[in-house]
């Protein structure tokens, strides 16, 4: 890493609520992972006995989010608020990666990846899988669907599409309608 620059990579929440002092923020890509519904919820979004799902950074493809530079003097603060927030179980694994910075400008960036042989790992599911997954899961943080709903919704807002999430999500409202 740049011994001048640390940046954060942010594909979730991270992105619309990153909880450190940022210096700058910029649209980012991140090659070689997605973002997925591949995390096994067993507290906020369901229970041990009806996980539900949370995003995660699983491999192939690419991801648009945000990255965040963050100022020499507050990177041990931040990592370690990081690991708080990311390492809790370890289904993460913090990676350093190059991320494209929307003017072509690559940068090495702190991102949290999915641990595959985790057993939160829920794998690779299908659209309708997830949906049933999300539509009937609920956490001590409220309903997975509200989870889902308002990462797409902030998504929107940040010009960001995620095609597979979208239609998750447009799966998800027709299994609780009952449409």
């Amino acid at each position: 890493m740049d011994s001048n620059e640390f940046w954060v990579f942010g594909y979730g929440s991270l992105m619309w609520n990153p909880g450190f002092e940022v210096e700058e923020s910029r649209p980012a890509r991140l090659h070689g992972f997605r973002r997925s519904l591949c995390v096994r919820s067993w507290v906020h979004r369901g229970t041990p006995d009806h996980p539900g799902l949370v995003l995660g950074l699983d491999r192939g493809g690419s991801c648009r989010g945000m990255a965040f530079r963050v100022s020499p003097e507050r990177w041990g603060a931040v990592v370690d608020y990081l690991r708080e927030r990311e390492l809790v179980t370890h289904v993460y694994k913090e990676r350093t990666l190059p991320v494209t910075l929307g003017d072509g400008l690559r940068k090495p960036a702190l991102a949290y990846v999915i641990d595959r042989a985790h057993h939160q790992y829920a794998g690779a599911l299908s659209v309708e899988e997830a949906a049933i997954a999300v539509s009937t899961a609920e956490g001590k943080s409220g309903p997975n669907t509200e989870y889902v709903t308002n990462t797409l919704a902030h998504l929107r807002e940040m010009g960001i599409r995620d095609h597979w999430l979208e239609d998750v999500g447009r799966s998800v409202e027709r299994l609780v309608n009952g449409g």
